[in-house]
């Protein structure tokens, strides 16, 4: 027995939310160590300070350019 709702019995008022509305990036509340774990590389002295300076030149685009 299926437990999904075939398209044909949907109601026209349901629908899919936007992924953009269901993810939010609190570019304010990244941290070096944030960004460089999102970047996928191991925190450390040298990677955090590339971060720092990342963040600072670009703002909060440094932060989306790392979502998919």
């Amino acid at each position: 027995m299926s437990t999904s709702t075939p398209d044909a019995s949907r109601s026209p008022d349901d629908h899919c939310t936007p992924d953009a509305l269901l993810h939010t990036a609190p570019a304010r509340d990244i941290t070096p160590e944030d960004y460089v774990m999102a970047a996928g590389r191991d925190v450390t002295p040298k990677n955090l300070d590339w971060a720092r300076r990342k963040m600072e030149k670009e703002g909060p685009t440094a932060v989306e350019r790392l979502l998919p």
